[in-house]
């Protein structure tokens, strides 16, 4: 039995198969329909989700099984002290595979320890999200046809920002890839990213403050929001929150087959004026994100076409 807390779970031959199969039910949905016919996934979220427990549900509903589960903490046992490791002890006794988001982080990685099924970490704290970034990595493969041999731009909240952390771990796996880091002082990369990742895997990448000095290199941009819920002090997130905002106009300094991508939700670093521009392509990304976890859970699951 596997778990998924971490992108590096799977090796490059193993995340390429993911990919090809995601990219296959993107294909031929139809020859999906009923995999999981019968198969049960709980999602259980103790912070609150929109795209990724959602896009799970639908992941295994296309997929023909059902899923139960709570979208809060407040909803479940917690709310009267029992511990991740009972809940997922239960949980195992009525589902089949498990899709858990936690604030603590290491959360999930505790369940999988004490789980009778497979756990997907949905999030935990500011550490890791997974899924999220095989959805990057199947949005940059399907617009680009390749991982490698890009420049990467990442843009806004480097500190705290858990996609950005996992994308670079995953990205560097694959040659020629290069990183443009734009943030403020406050939320640049972390120390343990720049020198433990970045520096000793030989990794070119520079820094910068302000988006326009990044454009015209990237293939491609992501952005994404200052979170307020990572933030203890509210002064410093309202004097963060608008520092890059993505308009038309920075836009028209980059290369015509740049593709601008988002983990969402959005608050108002990318202008709407952007959405109908062919390179904003965001929510082809939460598209591709039902794809990727279709294959994950049947991966997982140990489907056999």
């Amino acid at each position: 039995m596997r778990h998924l807390m971490s992108p590096l779970d799977l090796s490059v031959a193993e995340l390429d198969e993911l990919l090809d199969l995601a990219s296959d039910i993107e294909k031929n949905p139809q020859k999906y329909a009923h995999a999981c016919a019968g198969k049960k996934l709980a999602t259980c979220f103790y912070e609150p989700s929109t795209r990724t427990r959602l896009s799970f549900e639908a992941a295994m509903l296309n997929l023909g099984g059902s899923v139960l589960g709570f979208a809060s903490a407040d909803s479940s046992s917690a709310a009267k002290g029992e511990s991740v490791s009972d809940t997922i002890r239960v949980i195992s006794c009525y589902a089949d595979i498990c899709a858990m988001r936690h604030p603590k982080e290491g959360a999930p990685l505790v369940a999988a320890q004490k789980s009778g099924i497979p756990v997907i970490n949905a999030g935990d704290g500011g550490h890791q999200h997974p899924t999220q970034t095989l959805t990057d990595l199947l949005t940059i493969r399907s617009l680009k046809g390749r991982l490698d041999h890009m420049t990467i731009g990442l843009c806004g909240d480097l500190k705290f920002g858990r996609t950005v952390h996992s994308l670079i771990n995953a990205l560097i796996r694959y040659p020629g890839i290069s990183f443009v880091l734009i943030s403020p002082e406050e939320l640049r990369i972390p120390d343990y990213i720049r020198e433990d990742v970045l520096i000793k895997n030989h990794i070119p990448f520079r820094e910068v403050e302000r988006l326009e000095d990044a454009m015209p290199e990237l293939d491609i941009l992501y952005m994404t929001r200052v979170q307020r819920e990572r933030f203890f002090n509210e002064e410093d997130y309202i004097r963060l929150k608008d520092f890059y905002i993505l308009t038309r106009q920075k836009l028209n300094l980059a290369k015509e087959d740049l593709h601008v991508l988002h983990p969402l939700p959005r608050v108002n670093e990318i202008s709407v004026e952007v959405d109908d521009d062919p390179r904003a392509a965001y929510f082809k990304q939460a598209q591709y994100g039902v794809y990727v976890r279709m294959a994950l859970i049947l991966t997982l699951l140990e489907w056999r076409d």
